[in-house]
């Protein structure tokens, strides 16, 4: 932002912006016929899609999380499917399998339910741990292998995952390493009064109105495109670094208190994805440039699930919240 050239580029780059995100009301506004209040839910959803990342969902059973994630699939023309992952399930049953076929004397491949633009997996923490990788590698690779043929995932592919907080019963953690694929954990909350009453209203009346679809695939292609020309500045970039380096070494930036409290900070994936994510909300907020307030803004979402706490921070009741949110006051603002 030096030279006047860059600032008119800059100018240009926002204007071109505002118009190629003009699409998000619109899908806002559709998808909230169904869902009332949960807007950082929905903004979480868009950044996940608009930033080619996934998303894990946290809440207690009620709180419209797979509501959420149908309408959002109905409302953009795309392939949507569910698995609700039990602890009988099999990967063949979420990745397809080989059949026999007699008339033919040959085994023909039946893909699974991963073969979506959307797949919710519901609960994912009530499945084992093989089925649990064999998603968490067809999201890193976004292909999936079924006898010895490979297929790739359809574009945009993007897993939505809930899970109920694991103090619940029958459940599987996942474990730290596949967590970390996911670009977003966001923690759903109960709704409002006002809101929950609206709620209420809504079902006992009828339900919601059908959902339209008003935003096809290749919008959400060209979306993901210009996401990638968000202008970020070289000041934010060290200031996403700091961050992500105060996990690791909380003594270099005069936190010395919270180096027992951390068992390992955020990897790599972690930086890649703070940015990423600042530069889609920026998007989403019909901005051509990040502001420190968009890294603010998602920072919790981004680091939550790529933190490790030791038993010492569970004793003292401290959360990777809390150690992330002293992180961010404490690190200077460009």
């Amino acid at each position: 932002m030096e030279t006047s050239q860059s600032a008119t580029d800059i100018r240009a780059l926002n204007e071109k912006i505002e118009k190629e995100s003009a699409f998000i009301d619109l899908l806002m506004m559709e998808v909230n016929k169904s869902i009332i209040g949960q807007k950082q839910m929905l903004e979480r959803l868009l950044i996940a899609l608009l930033g080619n990342g996934h998303i894990l969902l946290e809440g207690v059973p009620g709180l419209a999380k797979t509501l959420a994630i149908k309408s959002l699939a109905e409302a953009i023309d795309a392939k949507y499917s569910r698995v609700q992952f039990t602890p009988d399930l099999l990967p063949s049953d979420v990745m397809g399998t080989q059949i026999y076929n007699i008339q033919k004397n040959e085994f023909a491949i039946k893909q699974g339910p991963v073969f979506a633009n959307f797949v919710l997996a519901d609960e994912i923490n009530r499945a084992p741990a093989k089925v649990q990788s064999a998603l968490l590698e067809a999201m890193q690779e976004r292909q999936v292998t079924i006898g010895e043929t490979s297929f790739k995932l359809p574009d945009p592919f993007l897993v939505l995952a809930t899970q109920n907080p694991v103090e619940q019963e029958g459940t599987y953690p996942l474990p730290e390493a596949q967590s970390d694929r996911f670009m977003l954990k966001t923690v759903i909350t109960y709704p409002k009064m006002e809101e929950e009453q609206l709620i209420m209203r809504q079902n006992l009346s009828g339900g919601a109105q059908p959902i339209q679809k008003v935003v096809s695939l290749e919008t959400i292609q060209k979306a993901r495109t210009m996401v990638r020309e968000v202008y970020m500045d070289e000041k934010i970039e060290r200031y996403i670094l700091d961050i992500i380096f105060a996990t690791r070494k909380p003594e270099d930036y005069r936190l010395p208190s919270l180096k027992p409290l951390i068992e390992f900070g955020a990897s790599p994936r972690g930086s890649i994805a703070l940015a990423n994510a600042a530069k889609v909300y920026a998007f989403i907020k019909r901005r051509g440039y990040v502001i420190p307030e968009d890294v603010r803004a998602v920072v919790l979402d981004v680091l939550r699930h790529r933190i490790g706490i030791t038993y010492e921070a569970e004793a003292e009741n401290v959360s990777s919240e809390d150690l992330i949110s002293q992180i961010v006051d404490q690190i200077e603002v460009p």
